[in-house]
């Protein structure tokens, strides 16, 4: 599918000038200027990657029937989550954040790019003004007066052979190209915004089962403690159950580093010091519950249109390729129309009287006859520019493809091993309770009790991480189809807008 972009309006090209004569030049240049040809090659956008016009996903499983649509990045595509806290986190990264900052004001820097090469169709006109005193000998007659002069020029360069129009398509398309990077850099802050919140409070139920466990154990150590002194068991087994509670409280404090490393990087992202945020752990019998959005993929060929990355990077083919119309002007010559008036005399009082007002008026044809190559290779750069750019295009299109087909891969496999893994819980806590029920009725060896202890910490912990990872997998993809944002708002109007939220007090 296409890309929505407004493409700037074709030009024709300009045959290169032959001139026999100063007639023949100002003949060609009339010609030139009535008929709006530009130098240079037409913008045709490059070829996709093969693949791209695909019916459906490799990996699309049960993803690739929903709308696109349904996500929407100006509307809140981190609200299908359902957590209030995160949607306030992610509304104030979108305008305190830095980097968004950042985006936004290149932006503006590449629209007054814009506005500079459009000045180039205008005249120029300029004011001077003097005012002298002078002495003078004549025929040894001495004499003093004042002399006073001021006049206006104007001075033009007709665009005969369509360089400025390639100029100005080149730093339109160069802005546009910065609105898909600012519409890019806020999708990205928002995804990590949202990955490092949702992992941050899978620590933080992490942290409730390590609670629990830490106190299971300490029961537990209570127990082999009192069977030992009663001579029931070993001095070895108090010391496995001091080991499998010091254990555990030495991974509880690295989850917790894991945490406290999470909650600085959300600060950042927010715009602020470490220092000064700081996000409560949830309590430990509260139940936190996020959603797992399905996802919409689209089908392949939508990703070209909802991706930002890859809409920038085709903005900058089309630069490049205005920058072959700019680099080959240079071979036309150039025909610049002056104009000047004014007046000059010996005082002020007869200003604006006939006698005192002077004009002039001109026209000046200049074209290089031989530069050694400079301009040929002015030209060879700008296509190898092209040729980079569109290079660049392509990788972009299949990194964003392979970006897509990993999460949902990870998604839909993730998801197996899940189940699968609740199940490998559900059967350790059976087998804990079984080997601790036998271990009180001093039927059973504390060994196996640590050993089935160990092993449900491991598979309770293990799901929560498989949890975790879902949610990053779903991060991703959403970020991959570039959350729901469309080619569509790479127009300066709704761009502005679109960047709004990110500069705002």
């Amino acid at each position: 599918m296409p890309l929505s972009f407004s493409f700037a309006s074709k030009l024709r090209r300009c045959p290169r000038p032959r001139l026999r004569s100063p007639g023949l030049a100002v003949a060609l240049a009339a010609a030139a200027l009535l008929a709006g040809c530009a130098v240079g090659p037409d913008y045709a956008r490059p070829a996709p990657p093969p693949g791209t016009d695909l019916p459906a996903f490799k990996e699309s499983g049960q993803w690739q029937p929903a709308a696109p649509a349904e996500i929407d990045a100006r509307s809140g595509w981190w609200r299908v989550y359902g957590d209030p806290q995160l949607d306030a986190l992610v509304e104030e990264a979108n305008q305190a954040n830095p980097t968004l900052a950042q985006a936004e004001a290149q932006y503006r820097q590449a629209q007054a790019a814009v506005q500079g090469a459009r000045a180039a169709f205008f005249p120029t006109v300029g004011l001077n003004a003097s005012g002298n005193r002078g002495r003078s000998i004549s025929n040894g007659i001495i004499s003093e007066g004042n002399s006073h002069a001021w006049s206006l020029q104007a001075s033009w360069e007709p665009d005969l052979w369509g360089g400025v129009r390639r100029q100005v398509e080149a730093a339109d398309d160069s802005a546009q190209a910065r609105a898909a990077d600012l519409a890019a850099a806020q999708l990205a802050v928002q995804a990590a915004v949202v990955d490092d919140y949702i992992q941050l409070r899978l620590d933080d139920q992490q942290l409730a089962l390590y609670a629990r466990t830490i106190e299971g154990y300490r029961k537990a150590l209570a127990l082999t403690q009192a069977q030992y002194r009663a001579g029931v068991v070993t001095a070895g087994d108090v010391a496995l159950a001091q080991n499998t509670l010091a254990a555990a409280q030495a991974q509880a404090v690295d989850l917790e580093l894991t945490r406290r490393q999470l909650e600085h990087a959300l600060a950042v992202l927010l715009g602020k010091t470490p220092g000064a945020f700081s996000l409560p752990a949830l309590p430990l019998d509260a139940h936190w519950q996020v959603v797992l959005p399905a996802t919409p993929a689209g089908l392949p060929s939508q990703l070209l249109e909802r991706r930002p990355d890859i809409a920038g990077a085709e903005r900058r083919v089309a630069a490049a390729n205005a920058q072959i119309g700019v680099a080959q002007a240079a071979y036309y010559p150039n025909l610049i129309l002056g104009a000047s008036g004014g007046y000059q005399g010996s005082g002020f009082g007869p200003w604006f009287l006939t006698p005192g007002r002077v004009w002039a008026l001109g026209a000046a044809l200049a074209a290089t006859l031989f530069d050694g190559g400079a301009r040929s290779a002015q030209v060879e750069q700008a296509r190898a520019a092209l040729d980079a750019a569109a290079a660049s295009y392509r990788q972009t299109v299949l990194g964003g493809f392979q970006e897509v087909e990993d999460n949902l891969a990870a998604l839909g496999e993730l998801a197996v091993e899940r189940v699968a893994q609740e199940e490998a819980a559900r059967a350790a806590h059976v087998a804990e309770q079984v080997y601790l029920a036998q271990y009180r009725a001093g039927t059973g060896l504390y060994t196996s009790v640590a050993t089935a202890q160990a092993q449900s910490l491991a598979a309770d912990r293990a799901v929560l991480q498989l949890r975790a990872r879902e949610f990053a997998a779903s991060v991703a993809l959403i970020k991959a189809v570039g959350g729901g944002w469309s080619s569509d708002e790479l127009d300066a109007q709704t761009a502005q807008a679109f960047s709004s939220s990110s500069t705002s007090e």
